[in-house]
């Protein structure tokens, strides 16, 4: 297997990002943006994605958590994108249903280079932490966007950040299986030669 590695850097008058990203890794993370719910999703998506990740923001807090959130996700979805470089041998299709206590979170992803993001849901409260709840689902569409993915995320429940860590686990399971190397193939997962 191809070293699938990346390293992403975004400086706007809003946000200073760097991004490191172990496709496969062993779940590692270290992670600084300032919004400590947000800190703490983006660990659990690399431990539960296996995903060795790291974060650094530097972002206009004094506003909101906007920029933040947004840019992060941004960073994280090109390097994605750059490490998974022509996809080949890769699943490419994953879904999966993820509790977490009374929240349940379903999540189908396309590794297929065609953007498009779809939510089902609303979320309980609105924030936890520091972080806005919408946040979350803009977090997913910006991921989504900048990765090339295909997303299909849904949730229910009665707690917000049950079911917004739910929706964490589950992309970063379903992103592990669809990202997983199939040994049978060696090209890519679609009869137009490219993903």
């Amino acid at each position: 297997m191809s070293d699938r590695t990346a390293a992403v850097t975004r400086e706007t008058a809003e946000t200073d990002i760097e991004v490191t990203l172990d496709v496969d890794g062993d779940g590692d993370s270290t992670v600084e943006t300032g919004v400590g719910f947000f800190d703490h999703m983006l660990e659990s998506f690399a431990k539960h994605g296996l995903f060795d990740l790291t974060v650094r923001c530097d972002g206009d807090l004094e506003i909101d958590d906007h920029h933040t959130v947004e840019d992060v996700a941004i960073a994280l979805g090109r390097a994605f994108e750059d490490a998974l470089g022509e996809k080949r041998g890769i699943e490419r299709f994953a879904d999966r249903r993820v509790p977490l206590d009374e929240a349940v979170a379903s999540v189908v992803v396309d590794v297929s280079g065609r953007p498009l993001f779809a939510f089902e849901g609303e979320f309980s409260q609105d924030s936890v932490g520091e972080m806005t709840s919408h946040m979350a689902k803009h977090f997913f569409r910006s991921l989504a966007t900048n990765a090339g993915l295909t997303l299909h995320l849904a949730v229910e429940g009665e707690n917000a950040h049950h079911e917004i860590e739910a929706l964490f686990k589950g992309v970063a399971r379903a992103l592990d299986d669809a990202t997983r190397i199939d040994e049978r193939r060696s090209d890519v997962a679609s009869t137009k030669g490219q993903l």
